[in-house]
């Protein structure tokens, strides 16, 4: 794990899988390492009510509802589509479900304009080709189709920046639950397992891109992921990613409560304005999510501690969330600019301390960018 930038779930949680496994005895769907009850607690944390001799850490932070019926909806075989806003968690549930109900959550396709239907299908090895001829050896599946080979889950990541030709690719694979190879004569069949299913995110500002046909939407089943509001839940997300970074990076750094506070609030004031905006060059690009507070978070980490004095302060984080958040120019440093004046200066000059500090970093990197 150590040798891996980023190590997926199936191999970070790993011995905590191992241990849900041995202490299971629900009934498991299919080829399913894992009970429905006991992937819900991976995902959302144990609670003392579920009678565990240790915790489970929450992983995911959203409503239990839209867990259950993800896992519901798996276990049904259909297709599960998560579907959502920029940064609310939905490649992130998809890799816990895979990694809880198959330990491989690493089968994935990325949905683009580039993505062809040999990437969910298969294509061909072509020095084996040319010096053996077509067969299943030269044959290179895709990670699809090793998903149904296996009987695990295959993911999908933003189904509709794909193509339609593409998506209808899918229609057949989530209905009949075979793949045909017209070039080989025998053997010329791949049948999924029990255990195969699709999971696809899809980011609901990508509406109108390549919108889903009519019969591809029938064969999945629609979970809709909100963007997180609560505070709390909001903060809990942010500490449990940051955690993670100092832990990735080795790094010694607290985070007071106070500066979390101020980015919490600052986020929630944005939202505030770009719901009251009555058009698109009243709003910053940004999609203001939960996972771009986390950019924000990590990046005045890392500046504090390879350019600081490692100490997180007030004006790095202001510094960090105007560079983050000012994509469009001059559009979004005016609607920054704004907010600056408008809401962080009476803040400072009400509550003071850190706040005051805020407003100064954030009026120094507008100023740069300008």
């Amino acid at each position: 794990m150590t040798e891996m930038l980023r190590a997926p779930a199936e191999v970070k949680f790993a011995e905590e899988l191992d241990w849900l496994e041995s202490v299971d005895d629900g009934p498991k769907p299919f080829s399913w390492r894992l009970s429905p009850r006991m992937v819900r607690l991976f995902v959302l944390g144990s609670e003392k009510s579920d009678g565990l001799d240790r915790q489970v850490e929450q992983k995911w932070f959203g409503d239990r509802s839209f867990v259950e019926r993800a896992i519901v909806t798996l276990a049904s075989d259909r297709g599960l589509l998560l579907i959502g806003d920029p940064g609310t968690g939905k490649s992130w549930l998809a890799e816990l479900l895979s990694a809880a109900i198959s330990r491989n959550s690493t089968l994935v396709v990325q949905g683009t304009a580039g993505t062809t239907e040999d990437h969910i299908k298969y294509s061909w090895n072509v020095s084996m080709v040319i010096a053996k001829g077509q067969s299943r050896d030269s044959m290179i599946p895709s990670p699809i189709m090793t998903a149904m080979e296996q009987g695990v889950i295959g993911r999908f990541e933003e189904l509709t920046r794909s193509t339609s030709d593409v998506q209808d690719a899918l229609i057949s694979i989530l209905s009949e639950k075979y793949v045909s190879i017209p070039e080989l004569d025998d053997d010329n069949t791949v049948f999924a397992k029990p255990g195969f299913s699709i999971i696809a995110t899809a980011n609901s500002r990508d509406k109108g891109v390549n919108d889903l046909s009519s019969a591809l939407k029938r064969r999945f089943n629609f979970v809709r992921i909100p963007v997180v509001t609560n505070k709390s839940s909001e903060a809990e997300i942010v500490r449990f990613r940051t955690t993670e970074l100092l832990r990735r990076h080795a790094i010694d750094l607290d985070v007071p409560p106070n500066l979390l506070d101020i980015l919490l609030q600052s986020f929630a004031d944005l939202r505030t304005a770009a719901a009251s905006a009555t058009s698109e060059d009243d709003k910053l690009e940004s999609a203001l999510s939960t996972a771009e507070q986390i950019g924000v978070l990590e990046d005045a980490i890392l500046h504090s501690q390879f350019f600081g004095d490692r100490v997180l302060k007030a004006g790095t984080l202001a510094n960090s969330l105007v560079g983050s958040l000012a994509r469009r120019q001059p559009e979004d440093l005016a609607i920054l600019n704004k907010y600056w004046h408008g809401v962080v200066e009476p803040r400072s000059k009400k509550d003071g301390g850190e706040w005051t500090e805020f407003m100064d970093g954030g009026r120094q990197a507008i100023a740069t960018l300008s």
